[in-house]
């Protein structure tokens, strides 16, 4: 991994927690791979192997020349490509408010992996609730950084939120862990916590 592709990481500190949570040699799924540097940090430092989904052209060509197995696809019309528990882990890293049918691919993922991890942006953070109700405007941050019209993000939800949504679909929670600029946050992590990470399972 070149100096600037470790630079570029930096910036994402999904990154390292996913990592944490993913076991040797395990076979991963990364859905929205982007330019698939997710799959090659993994296959750096914990020597996964698998597959990256994305949607763009102009990303799939960067997954490739990152050396990623990349399938062109809409993760809203499914998986069926992949058959039931053929990967260990299935991977939507800061995606998940970007999609419409968040119910459909949660339980695909979970249908093809073992496990899923999910990280996004945390709506509840308080400078984010203090833009809006304050300011009255919507919040423009590192982990939001669109403006209300051009944002691709259609879904942004709370921890609460995401919470919530897995106990009324039976999907357990195995591990979080709550970050802000880079560092874990443990009191009252809804409204100190910029970026959310999450470890699932079926119930």
């Amino acid at each position: 991994m070149t100096q600037q592709e470790q630079i570029s990481l930096a910036g994402r500190p999904d990154f390292a927690a996913i990592a944490a949570w993913i076991r040797p040699n395990a076979r991963v799924l990364d859905l929205g791979c982007g330019d698939g540097l997710l799959l090659k940090y993994l296959k750096h430092t914990r020597g996964v192997s698998g597959y990256g989904v994305e949607i763009n052209d102009d990303k799939v060509i960067a997954s490739l020349r990152n050396g990623i197995n990349v399938i062109q696809g809409d993760l809203e019309r499914g998986l069926a490509e992949f058959e039931d528990g053929a990967f260990d882990y299935v991977i939507l890293s800061q995606t998940l408010q970007a999609m419409r049918q968040t119910e459909v691919v949660l339980d695909e993922m979970l249908r093809v992996g073992r496990e899923a991890i999910v990280t996004f942006p945390n709506f509840g953070y308080w400078r984010t609730r203090w833009q809006l109700g304050v300011n009255g405007r919507m919040p423009v941050s590192d982990e939001l950084p669109y403006q209300w019209y051009n944002t691709p993000n259609i879904h942004l939800c709370t921890l609460h939120d995401f919470e919530a949504f897995c106990a009324e679909r039976g999907v357990r929670i195995l591990e979080r862990l709550v970050l802000h600029e880079n560092k874990p946050v443990r009191l009252l992590p809804n409204l100190r916590g910029s970026l959310a990470v999450y470890r699932c399972s079926k119930a």
